[in-house]
C-alpha cells in the first residue's frame, strides 16, 4: 500500500504548527503564555446576535439540513450591507453565496475554477490558504509581491510573459494577512483593468473590511465599475462581529464564479447550521455600533503595544488595517531567522507569536504579532520581552 498521498505530499510542514505544540506544551506545564500568535479574537459576539441564535435553535424545525448557498435572508443581508457600505449593488440570488468563513470559500472556489497544472498569481507572503487551497486542487502557484506598489504590477506584468500555461486566477488580500499593507481605490482600477486586459480571474480577500484605523475606511474592489466582470470578494463575520468559531463567511461578484462555487460547495455540504445562519443576518441587519467598537478597541491595543514594545527596545510599524502587526525581527536577532526567534521569544519571554517565513519566504525577517489580548497583557509582552532583550546584553548571541 502506497501511504505518500498525492496531496499529502505536496503540502509542506505547517510551520506556523510548530510554534503552536511549543505553546501548547509550556501552557500544559503550567507557564503562563501570552499568546499573540493566532488571530483568533479574545471579544464576544454582540448580545443580540447570541440571543437570536438560542431563539432559532429552540425551533422545533431549525436543526434539519440547511441551505448549501445560505438562506435568502442572510444572502440579502449581505448584498444590503455591501449597498450601506461600498454603495455596491449586488443580486443575492445569483451575485452572493454563504461560506463557511472566507477560507472553506477559498478553498472550495480553488476546487471550482481551477484544474490541475493551472498557474496562479498568489502574494508572497501570503496567508496560507491563498496558495494552499490552490495547490491542494492541482494547480501551480507563481508569486507575485505583496506590497502594493510599481514594482507589483511589473511582476503581473513578467508573470504573464513568462508563465506557460499564462495565468487564470490572481489573488488579492487588503488589508494584507500577515502584513497589514492596504490599498485605495487607484489600486483596484488598476487590477481590474490589467485582470480584463490579460483575462484573468481576480479574487479579493477582504476579511479585515470593518478593522481599519485612523479614520481611513477600507475599500471594496466591486466599487470599481465593471469589477463583477471579473472579481469575486470573500468576506468574513470572524473578527467584524467577533464570530470567529461561528464559520460565517460570504462569496459576492462576479456570477458565473460565485455559479461554480455554489455547484461544488453543493456537492460539499449542506451548508451552516440554521440558528447560526439567522444569528448572521441578526449581526448584519441590527446595530452597528459593535463594530465601531471593536475598531476602536483594536486601534488602543495597537496604539498600546506600539509604545509599550518601542520602549522595550523594539520598533514596531503601526499597522494601518487588521488585528495583526507585521514587525521586522530586532536587529540584534536578526541573523536568527523569524522560526528560531519566534522559538526563543516563546521559550524566554513567554510571549507566542507567528513565524513570518510560515506566511511565505519572503515572510523571513518578520513576526506577525496578533492584537488579540488585552492592553494590561499586551503590556506584560513588552515587560517580559525587554527582559529577555536586556537578559542577552546587546548582542542577540
Amino acid at each position: 500500500m502506497n501511504d505518500e498521498f498525492y496531496r499529502i505530499k505536496r503540502l509542506p510542514p505547517y510551520v506556523i504548527a510548530e510554534v503552536n505544540a511549543m505553546r501548547a506544551a509550556a501552557r500544559h506545564g503550567g507557564e503562563d503564555i501570552i499568546d499573540l500568535g493566532m488571530g483568533n479574537p479574545d471579544l464576544p459576539p454582540p448580545d443580540h446576535v447570541i440571543d437570536k441564535l438560542c431563539e432559532v435553535a429552540r425551533k422545533p424545525d431549525a436543526h434539519g439540513y440547511s441551505q448549501s448557498r445560505g438562506i435568502p435572508g442572510l444572502r440579502r443581508a449581505q448584498a444590503n450591507y455591501y449597498g450601506r457600505r461600498f454603495n455596491v449593488d449586488l443580486d443575492p440570488e445569483r451575485e452572493v453565496v454563504v461560506t463557511m468563513g472566507s477560507k472553506e470559500g477559498l478553498a472550495s472556489i480553488a476546487t471550482a475554477i481551477s484544474a490541475p497544472g493551472d498557474v496562479i498569481l498568489a502574494p508572497n507572503p501570503s496567508y496560507p490558504i491563498h496558495t494552499f487551497g490552490f495547490i491542494i486542487a492541482g494547480a501551480t502557484i507563481r508569486e507575485v509581491p505583496t506590497t502594493p506598489d510599481e514594482n507589483y504590477f511589473r511582476a503581473l506584468d513578467a508573470a504573464m510573459r513568462h508563465s506557460v500555461p499564462r495565468p487564470t486566477v490572481l489573488i488579492v488580500n487588503y488589508p494584507s494577512n500577515p502584513t497589514a499593507e492596504t490599498v485605495d481605490l487607484a489600486f483596484y482600477e488598476r487590477v481590474v483593468a490589467w485582470a480584463k486586459e490579460n483575462e484573468v480571474w481576480v479574487l479579493s480577500d477582504l476579511a479585515y473590511s470593518e478593522l481599519y484605523y485612523d479614520g481611513k475606511p477600507t475599500r471594496s474592489i466591486l466599487e470599481v465599475p465593471g469589477a463583477k466582470d471579473v472579481a469575486v470578494e470573500f468576506t468574513s463575520l470572524s473578527k467584524t462581529y467577533s464570530m470567529a468559531g461561528w464559520r460565517m463567511g460570504f462569496a459576492v461578484g462576479n456570477p458565473t464564479m460565485i455559479a461554480a462555487l455554489t455547484r461544488v460547495k453543493s456537492y460539499l455540504d449542506y451548508g451552516a447550521f440554521t440558528p447560526i445562519q439567522a444569528a448572521a443576518c441578526a449581526a448584519l441587519n441590527g446595530p452597528q455600533d459593535i463594530v465601531a467598537r471593536n475598531r476602536e478597541l483594536y486601534q488602543k491595543r495597537r496604539d498600546v503595544m506600539v509604545e509599550a514594545f518601542g520602549r522595550a527596545g523594539w520598533d514596531i510599524p503601526p499597522p494601518a488595517a487588521s488585528m495583526f502587526a507585521w514587525a521586522p525581527l530586532p536587529p540584534q536577532f536578526s541573523h536568527m531567522g523569524s522560526l528560531e526567534f519566534s522559538k526563543r521569544m516563546l521559550a524566554e519571554a513567554k510571549v507566542a507569536v507567528a513565524p513570518g517565513v510560515g506566511y511565505g519566504e519572503l515572510g523571513e525577517g518578520f513576526v506577525r504579532i496578533a492584537m488579540v489580548e488585552n492592553e494590561q497583557r499586551l503590556r506584560q509582552a513588552a515587560r517580559n520581552v525587554k527582559r529577555w532583550f536586556q537578559s542577552m546584553g546587546h548582542n542577540g548571541g
